[in-house]
């Protein structure tokens, strides 16, 4: 193992148990919900046809879970992977996730953040592996939109 692995796991180690932070609120609107279904092909009314989705169980269309799930990297750039943590990386990927559950639909025109909190860090020779439980919240709810164990893989 390298020296800037072990170091910066040791930057980690100190963290663990501690918030990561919380973004700022973004809004999920129509267009976005219907780029998200170009996309991935998943052209389901309850997100993407008003009229249908009117008469559905939630009276309004609502955004896909993966499409939440899949916000994650932008609602957390810029507080997960902190130049002190990552001093000597060279990249780091995305690993899995061990739990993800969809806990509250997201309305259309809902704003959204997320909060993330370290809660595992492993030396994996010259790779970190680092676990953050992550909530996503809808702005006006108590229940959240999602809630996740997510996996990053760093390399140095």
């Amino acid at each position: 193992m390298s020296r800037a692995s072990e170091a910066a796991y040791s930057r980690y180690i100190e963290s663990v148990g501690s918030v990561d932070g919380t973004s700022d609120w973004f809004c999920i609107d129509q267009a976005r919900i219907n780029s998200f279904a170009d996309a991935t092909l998943d052209f389901t009314g309850i997100h993407v046809d008003p009229q249908a989705a009117e008469i559905g169980p939630f009276g309004e269309t609502i955004a896909h879970g993966f499409l939440t799930l899949s916000l994650l990297p932008f609602l957390t750039q810029g507080f997960t992977e902190t130049p002190e943590r990552n001093e000597g990386s060279t990249g780091g990927v995305n690993y899995g996730f061990n739990k993800v559950r969809f806990v509250s639909p997201v309305r259309v025109n809902s704003r959204i953040r997320a909060s993330v909190t370290l809660i595992d860090v492993s030396l994996k020779g010259d790779q970190i592996e680092i676990t953050r439980d992550v909530t996503v919240e809808i702005d006006g709810l108590d229940r959240p939109a999602l809630l996740a164990e997510w996996i990053v893989r760093t390399f140095y």
